[in-house]
């Protein structure tokens, strides 16, 4: 019983908390188009406005090895790309689109088991 409600907590661990966030924080009232896509899923294409923001949260699946991609677009017809690993690991990832690059921090999910 002990095995089994330990092995529950791991999984629950692994399924739940992680996620990505992304920032426009962008001069000059830019927009910022994001597009994201895992093996598994695709988040709807959507654009941010100066000073906003947009996250979504995940489970890992069971193995720990989801990975999600991001574009990021800006500037006149959104001509400026920049495409990147935006997770692959356990975490929060806050990523923050400004005018010299794009930025992350990462938080990661302490367990207690």
């Amino acid at each position: 019983k002990i095995f089994l409600f330990l092995f529950s907590l791991c999984i629950i661990v692994l399924v739940h908390g992680h996620g990505v966030k992304i920032s426009n924080e962008l001069k000059f009232q830019k927009d910022l188009n994001m597009s994201c896509f895992s093996a598994d899923d695709r988040i709807k294409e959507r654009t941010l406005k100066p000073g906003t923001h947009w996250e979504f949260n995940f489970g890992l699946n069971v193995v720990g090895n989801t990975r999600y991609m991001c574009t990021l677009k800006q500037g006149p017809g959104f001509k400026h790309h920049q495409s990147f690993r935006a997770f692959k690991r356990r975490g929060l990832w806050d990523w923050r689109a400004r005018e010299d690059g794009i930025y992350l921090t990462r938080k990661k999910i302490e367990t207690t088991t």
